[in-house]
């Protein structure tokens, strides 16, 4: 593994600054950068947070778009520079539409994770902070995504949430005096 080949994950809820707390960590490795887009402009309003996203970034990135095979889509990039992927939640979402095994899926994800070539920063969604949801597939996914976030938190040398646009580190943790 390269001395820098540090795996980021960064979470935290809808809206609070963890794509631009990425962005920011990024700019810690040297270029080239690619994103790894697992979005996909299915509407409108799709369309204009993609378009932000692009925008915020600016035109130096390399973009690869992969809805569904994220493993595959680091494995093509390893040792092309840092590369970020935004984000976990929606590749998770399009696995379960896709009627992919999830669990396979985060499985493959991990052990791509074990081994990088360069840095790769992850961004997710901290969904567990709700309700339990009334239906069984919102609960499928709630449970997936919170096992997800786990197992690429453990593999992570660097865990960040982001809350309210301000920045908090989880990993490694600061001892206490």
């Amino acid at each position: 593994m390269a001395r820098d080949a540090r795996i980021i994950l960064v979470t935290g809820g809808a809206r609070s600054g963890k794509s631009a707390l990425a962005e920011t960590i990024m700019a810690r490795f040297p270029g080239p950068h690619s994103y790894i887009a697992t979005a996909e402009a299915r509407d409108d309003e799709m369309a204009r947070r993609i378009a932000q996203h692009r925008a915020r970034r600016g035109p130096d990135w390399n973009l690869i778009e992969e809805p569904l095979d994220l493993p595959a889509a680091l494995t093509r990039s390893a040792g092309q520079g840092a590369r970020l992927v935004d984000c976990l939640t929606l590749w998770l979402s399009n696995l379960m539409a896709a009627n992919r095994p999830e669990d396979q899926a985060i499985g493959a994800l991990c052990d791509t994770l074990s081994r990088p070539s360069a840095p790769v920063v992850l961004v997710t969604n901290e969904l567990g902070l709700g309700i339990v949801p009334e239906n069984r597939l919102a609960r499928r996914f709630r449970d997936a995504h919170g096992w997800m976030n786990q197992v690429v938190a453990a593999r992570a040398d660097e865990v960040w949430m982001a809350v309210s646009g301000l920045p908090l580190r989880l990993k490694p943790e600061r001892e206490i005096p």
